[in-house]
């Protein structure tokens, strides 16, 4: 199988470095003696780095391996290989207390806040409990940071002592990442945390999470599917399909010329707010499903349903290389082609 090409940054601290990542889940089979028969390749062999105060946006439709990979990095799962290194500390190989406490500078806001939020304890017990197990503080220095974290997140610290179910999505969303604030990361993982909210809040919490990026210096991995989101908050953006990076490139440039089909695919479906330009846009429509990541295509796996699929494509997997700048990746036998049209 052909290998992604680590993609190096020169000048700044890279932070995290994430080299031929693999998460295969086993498929067992039997009651009493379970026997291994296949596996789901949920991330296959994925490179990427982020650097130091910057947010690396990570796109792909439902089933490409975005959340797996969110989970792998915080160690929520065991990495079958592959390496994660967080300011050089591999994640992948440590155990036990080192974990633990590189686990203190990664946190993660998940997607839907009505599940994260435990409903039996109030805020001020949920948004405290991390710094208490980490030993931050006495009692009054714990609920004076809890109400100062409440602050910052736009809500008063008077709401310590009420529970989730009292709030509205976007403040349950703004609790969780007061939360994950409170033993002060360095690296935020933030999976699709606007996809629960109502379309009138989402744009308050990417503010706020811009805002807190810009004054704690923060890092962030934002995982997404709606590549209109990722633009307002991602400084460089990694495509996923089934699995596998397929282009990663600065923002900017890759809604300028995407160099891979389904990247072209997924921005064609952004609507633009100019009834000109929309109306001469040709949207890309791409036939067929998903394909299982227990039985990935030979050759690129987006063989399947791309429109200028040809014969090399079914037979020869596409290196993950630079296409035309340092910065800018791709996985396409047609890349030059595409940036031509």
């Amino acid at each position: 199988m052909m290998e992604e090409t680590s993609v190096v940054e020169i000048g700044k601290k890279t932070l995290l470095d994430v080299r031929d990542l693999k998460m295969y889940f086993p498929l067992t089979q039997g009651l009493l003696f379970q026997r291994t028969v296949g596996h789901v390749k949920a991330v296959d062999t994925v490179s990427f780095q982020i650097e130091q105060g910057q947010t690396l946006g990570l796109v792909g439709e439902s089933g490409s391996g975005k959340t797996t990979i969110g989970r792998t990095i915080t160690r929520l799962y065991q990495p079958t290989s592959g390496q994660i290194l967080f300011d050089q500390h591999d994640l992948a190989q440590v155990q036990g207390e080192e974990l633990r406490q590189l686990r203190q500078r990664i946190q993660m806001i998940f997607q839907d806040p009505f599940a994260s939020l435990n409903p039996r304890f109030t805020i001020g017990t949920l948004i405290a409990e991390p710094m208490q197990i980490y030993r931050q503080g006495t009692g009054k220095e714990i609920r004076e940071r809890v109400a100062e974290l409440l602050r910052v997140v736009g809500l008063r610290p008077e709401y310590s002592d009420r529970y989730p179910h009292e709030f509205s999505g976007g403040q349950r969303q703004r609790i969780a990442i007061a939360r994950a604030l409170s033993i002060s990361p360095e690296l935020i993982i933030a999976d699709e945390p606007v996809s629960a909210l109502d379309v009138s809040v989402r744009a308050q919490v990417l503010n706020l999470l811009q805002h807190l990026q810009q004054e704690l210096h923060l890092t962030y991995l934002f995982i997404s599917h709606d590549l209109s989101v990722v633009r307002h908050v991602a400084d460089r953006i990694a495509v996923m399909y089934l699995g596998k990076i397929v282009e990663l490139a600065d923002r900017d440039e890759l809604y300028a010329a995407p160099q891979h089909p389904y990247t072209r695919a997924l921005l064609s479906a952004v609507p633009i707010p100019d009834p000109q330009i929309e109306r001469k846009r040709r949207r890309i429509i791409l036939t067929g499903d998903l394909p299982s990541p227990i039985n990935i295509p030979a050759g690129c796996r987006f063989h399947t349903r791309c429109p200028m699929a040809q014969s090399i494509c079914h037979e020869k997997e596409p290196a993950f290389e630079p296409k035309q700048g340092r910065e800018h990746y791709a996985a396409c036998h047609f890349s030059e082609q595409i940036a031509k049209e």
